[in-house]
């Protein structure tokens, strides 16, 4: 049995991305009246993270922020000539962490849309997070029968410093597909739904329920596949038509995988079976991705209950 402490404080974090607009609007209208995201016994915080981005309507303006709380931009001297989301990374550490600290937020929930069909999404830092872990199983059975994957990004090299991550328990949430700067009535309820089970959750978790062991179906993230490009850099394929729209889909080796503008196919040439997400992102064309391979595992989630005090 893991005895994990009382959930105090929980954050819901809007506008990471300025043009993902179901956080965006969920947060506003949460701002505004936050009844329905309310449980005993626990401090809910909506916040929006990228304002200036929400204000324009576009992922960011100088750094994405999601990638912006590595520990040297934390720990740097405040200052004019810093970049935006680099100087608004240190004012949320300061407000919600320190990250990695006792003081830190107990569990933050960050709300991403994707242009890729990906569905509900869940996203997680770490494959021994209990409580993490028995949060998704409780949403993966609260949602059905819609689905909802979870996604675990413990890669050494593509795992990157999320605006969640000064959480002591992170949640991403990315709901798709939904074009940037759009919203969705059906990615907003979804949206809506999961986080409000996940308070629910929060809630009997804090009223000392025991939350059996049981075990959780991931996708956990292999690696970033580019665009096929030239010399010059610019690209010379696009996701071909049996993949698009495909994601958490196997792709097998020997699957068409791009296609080139003259229409010639290129096919997968990995040694097994990967599951892909974030298809044709358009986030993503910035960062050299078409899409990112992930492998589908099972991963134990001990039983957890409350701490005494």
């Amino acid at each position: 049995m893991s005895r994990v402490p009382a959930v105090q404080r929980v954050a819901i974090f809007g506008g990471t991305h300025g043009n993902e607009m179901s956080g965006v609007t969920l947060v506003n209208m949460w701002m505004k009246n936050g009844a329905e995201i309310e449980r005993n016994g626990v401090v809910t915080k909506p916040f929006i993270t990228n304002p200036r981005a929400v204000e324009k309507c576009t992922r960011y303006i100088e750094t994405d922020l999601n990638r912006a709380f590595t520990p040297e931009n934390l720990s740097a001297s405040s200052g004019d000539d810093l970049p935006y989301e680099v100087q608004r990374a240190k004012d949320i550490n300061q407000l919600f962490g320190p990250k990695g600290s006792p003081d830190a937020y107990d569990v933050i929930f960050d709300l991403h849309n994707t242009t890729s069909n990906m569905g509900s999404t869940l996203i997680l830092e770490s494959s021994t997070d209990h409580f993490n872990l028995q949060m998704v199983h409780y949403l993966k059975k609260a949602m059905a029968p819609e689905s909802c994957m979870v996604l675990l990004n413990e890669h050494p090299q593509l795992r990157y410093y999320t605006t969640r991550s000064v959480a002591k328990h992170p949640v991403g949430l990315e709901v798709g597909p939904q074009p940037q700067g759009v919203l969705r009535s059906n990615i907003f309820e979804s949206m809506r739904t999961i986080v409000k089970h996940a308070l629910d959750f929060i809630e009997l978790f804090n009223s000392g329920v025991e939350f059996p062991a049981c075990s959780v179906e991931v996708f956990r993230v292999h690696e970033k596949v580019d665009y096929p490009r030239d010399t010059n850099g610019n690209i010379t394929a696009m996701v071909h038509p049996d993949l698009q729209d495909c994601d958490w889909e196997p792709l097998n080796p020997g699957d068409p995988m791009f296609q080139t503008f003259d229409g010639r196919s290129i096919p997968y040439a990995g040694d097994g079976p990967v599951y892909p997400a974030f298809i044709n992102e358009a986030a993503y064309y910035e960062k050299q991705q078409a899409f990112t391979t992930t492998r589908r595992e099972t991963l134990a989630a001990a039983p957890i209950r409350k701490a005494p005090k």
